[in-house]
């Protein structure tokens, strides 16, 4: 069997197709680590297999996921959303499945748009599978600090049903919560009764969440202030998630009798991941918003024969 021919970007020399090394750039959010990989085009269709490796930790790049900046009229996916957002976030977890949506993933994509000059501080539209996400980036601080970055994440989805998590020695009720992907929000004494989260927490029952669900285990801090830990489908234990915060943020809203269809009044809470401080705010209609940093910390070129092995 023939070896694979290495992965390569047509370029015009003498009309003749030349290799040229996959750049990419790894950024974070709260410590949610991704590899971003610039394809405004839509020219590659990195597999799973590629797409893990590229994440590895010890073997590749590394990361909790990997962001493709695709324009969205080049991704079948995303073509449907070509008028109201120019890019496309093709997220993949570490695993190289295909999620629906992360909340630091589009602060980070954002970030590398604005590096990229494509985008500056302001508004822009990113379109997701779970729909078109609108953001903010603040202007830079003084100092040269960069602005912190506001996503529009939408409206949560609270399904019916009881369900709950379990770790070993330990089961607690949780709170199914969407926010364009699945969440089982629970409420511990203790972060660390969720154990070292090597593995999956168990979700019953199962069907409720038929592809599989980020499970955040959450404590108080304060009024209006909570902690988690997450083990995010496909990735494991990460040091952020955004749209986890948001599930914990909702799901502790309506634990605190915050609700603001109800109560007519907005509510915002501040959520503590490993990895920092995100601030998520509710709004009377639903809608809800992150705030929190992004970061480019290094950029480079991938070697097309390492990929292709």
């Amino acid at each position: 069997m023939g070896r694979r021919r290495p992965r390569t970007i047509e370029t015009v020399t003498d009309a003749r197709p030349a290799p040229v090394p996959l750049a990419f750039l790894k950024g974070h959010g709260t410590e949610n680590d991704f590899v971003i990989v610039p394809d405004p085009e839509g020219r590659f269709d990195l597999s799973p297999a590629e797409v893990a490796r590229l994440c590895d930790r010890r073997a590749g790049i590394g990361g909790d996921g990997l962001l493709r900046v695709v324009r969205s009229a080049a991704h079948p996916e995303a073509a449907a959303f070509a008028a109201e957002a120019e890019w496309f976030m093709d997220y993949r977890n570490s695993d190289g499945s295909i999620a629906e949506m992360c909340g630091n993933g589009v602060r980070v994509f954002a970030r590398y748009l604005q590096r990229a000059g494509l985008a500056g501080a302001g508004d822009l539209a990113v379109a997701t599978r779970a729909g078109v996400r609108r953001v903010h980036i603040a202007k830079d601080a003084e100092d040269g600090t960069p602005g912190d970055i506001t996503v529009r994440m939408g409206r949560a989805v609270l399904p019916g049903g009881d369900v709950s998590v379990g770790v070993p020695g330990h089961h607690w009720p949780a709170r199914h919560v969407s926010m364009g992907n699945p969440h089982a929000v629970a409420f511990v004494g203790s972060l660390d009764e969720a154990g070292d989260l090597l593995r999956a927490p168990e979700v019953v029952p199962a069907e409720a969440y038929p592809a599989g669900a980020n499970v955040e285990f959450v404590v108080d801090r304060g009024p209006r202030h909570v902690a988690l830990r997450v083990h995010e489908r496909g990735s494991g234990e990460t040091r952020s998630c955004g749209t986890g915060a948001c599930a914990v943020m909702v799901a502790a809203a309506r634990r605190d009798g915050l609700d603001p269809a109800v109560t007519g009044r907005p509510v915002t809470y501040t959520v503590d991941v490993p990895g920092g401080r995100l601030v998520i705010g509710e709004d009377t209609d639903g809608e809800i918003e992150m705030t929190g940093p992004a970061v480019i910390v290094a950029e480079g070129f991938i070697d097309p024969a390492w990929l292709a092995l």
